[in-house]
């Protein structure tokens, strides 16, 4: 296990310190982050909390999973790496766009 937590199922109002305080109860927080949307800066309703050590972290699972955190019960878990999802940006770049970056021209 790792020291760095995802938690799920945020009520859309919290901010860093929030999470960062709130966390607090079970050790030393090293980071609080809520996840925002790239094009709004509203919260997408998770975030990441990295904990000083892994018994805090594991303490942190234990407390706050499934609890009521400003109205709502949260997900508290291992983060785990994200994963490739492939495709999307980047693909096609310097190939002339889109149509899968094959260009009939060329």
């Amino acid at each position: 296990m790792n020291n760095k937590l995802y938690v799920g199922n945020l009520s859309f109002h919290l901010t860093n310190d929030d999470l960062h305080e709130y966390f607090s109860q079970a050790g030393t927080v090293e980071s609080a982050k809520v996840i925002e949307d790239r094009d709004t800066g509203r919260s997408r309703g998770f975030g990441f909390v990295e904990m000083a050590s892994e018994e805090e972290a594991q303490a942190a699972i234990a407390q706050f999973n499934g609890e009521d955190f400003e109205g709502r019960n949260i997900v508290v878990n291992e983060a785990r790496p994200r994963e490739d999802r492939g495709g999307g940006r980047g693909r096609t770049r310097g190939h002339g766009g889109g149509g899968g970056g094959y260009n009939s021209d060329w």
